[in-house]
């Protein structure tokens, strides 16, 4: 079972060591008794929203001796994918504890001194920023995204929060890997990902600056809808900072400041550990400066949340993107070989089923308010020739 970071998300003076203990970690539980198995965690004192919000994905990891070993695949937000023993907890492929910016800059509120890293399996990322990465439509929006950089508070990873000015938090809290996973395929030994790539550009206020800004806690009777939310400035009541996040973009355009791609898919073999494949996925045709589609069916990568499924035949189907589309690609050589428009957004992942002879994908196209994709109730479902 993956768990969220403790609340709150960006600052954690309070949490008692239990909560420390379990946050932003897998936790086995014994069903019987109800008792924790073990726990692994990937980020130790979360203060950035790097909550596990992908389930596991379970497979049977073969050793170098030959030897079998039941294990589970844990992507998460960071890029940082983990291979564990499903028995004990214990990393089947390495993992290091690696030096963390700390002891942090907020008064009270200590970081941790390090942070665990998947070094046996390849990142789901790009390198840390540098200014040099800036982007914009034009020279004076690249200028002015440079000059947000400058302005930011950033160290790389792990960048801890401050109070004085802005910090650059990248990975974003949209992942890497968020809702829906990745997807093994037993027979190749083939693991697809797709992620995300975009920063987030973060602030503590004081709780005066966060009263006068209206953020107050959802449960407080004059809460009114966009006063204060996982998903953008909130109150983090009882804590003495509220907190202003937003992407790392021009507020101007609505563009991201970092260079594109912004979202991506990886085929990796799981049986050395190499990337096979890697491209970006989605189109900005439902996407541009100023909030206006460009209706160009030009591959940028777009932020996605879905996760893949893949058939028998060696298909992975995957929507996820905020272009409103699906796709299909081959397992082996990452080529697309089909993709429609959907109804509304495809936040969600594919299934995939047989029924009287004939093989179906589905995908409920519902949207999603934090994409900015078109919300609805529609179910869409795929036939295809034929099972075989």
């Amino acid at each position: 079972m993956p768990t969220g970071n403790s609340a709150a998300d960006y600052y954690s003076a309070m949490r008692s060591p239990e909560e420390n203990k379990v946050s932003s970690a897998v936790v086995a539980i014994d069903v019987k008794t109800g008792e924790p198995r073990w726990v692994f965690q990937t980020v130790h004192k979360d203060v950035w929203d790097y909550d596990i919000g992908s389930q596991p994905t379970l497979m049977d990891f073969t050793k170098p001796d030959g030897s079998s070993v039941p294990a589970l695949i844990m992507p998460t937000k960071r890029g940082q994918t983990f291979v564990l023993d499903r028995r004990t907890g214990e990393p089947v492929l390495p993992v290091e504890e690696r030096p963390a910016p700390s002891p942090g800059m907020v008064p009270g509120d200590t970081r941790a001194p390090t942070q665990p890293w998947s070094v046996g399996m390849p990142r789901l990322g790009f390198a840390p920023l540098k200014e040099a990465d800036m982007w914009g439509m034009s020279p004076i929006d690249q200028l002015y995204c440079r000059l947000k950089y400058r302005r930011a508070h950033y160290v790389g990873e792990f960048t801890p929060p401050s109070i004085d000015k802005p910090w650059l938090e990248y990975p974003g809290y949209n992942g890497g890997s968020d809702w829906g996973s990745v997807a093994y395929d037993e027979k190749t030994g083939i693991l697809i990902a797709n992620w995300n790539n975009t920063p987030m550009y973060d602030q503590l206020v004081s709780r005066k600056k966060a009263d006068k800004l209206g953020l107050m806690p959802v449960d407080d009777p004059n809460y009114k809808p966009g006063g204060g939310g996982a998903e953008g400035a909130g109150a983090m009541a009882e804590t003495p900072y509220g907190i202003v996040v937003s992407p790392f973009w021009d507020e101007y355009t609505g563009m991201m400041c970092n260079r594109p791609p912004y979202g991506m898919i990886t085929a990796i073999d799981m049986h050395t550990q190499k990337v096979l494949w890697q491209h970006p996925l989605g189109s900005a045709r439902a996407n541009g400066p100023f909030g206006l589609p460009t209706h160009l069916p030009l591959t940028i990568g777009t932020p996605n949340n879905g996760g893949p499924v893949i058939t028998a035949g060696g298909l992975i189907f995957v929507a996820a993107t905020t272009d409103n589309m699906i796709h299909a690609f081959d397992i082996h050589t990452g080529r697309e070989v089909w993709n429609d428009v959907l109804p509304g957004g495809g936040q969600a992942t594919p299934m995939t089923y047989e029924y009287k002879g004939k093989q179906y994908v589905a995908i409920m196209a519902g949207g999603h308010h934090f994409m900015m994709t078109p919300v609805t109730d529609d179910l869409v479902v795929y036939a295809l020739d034929n099972v075989n």
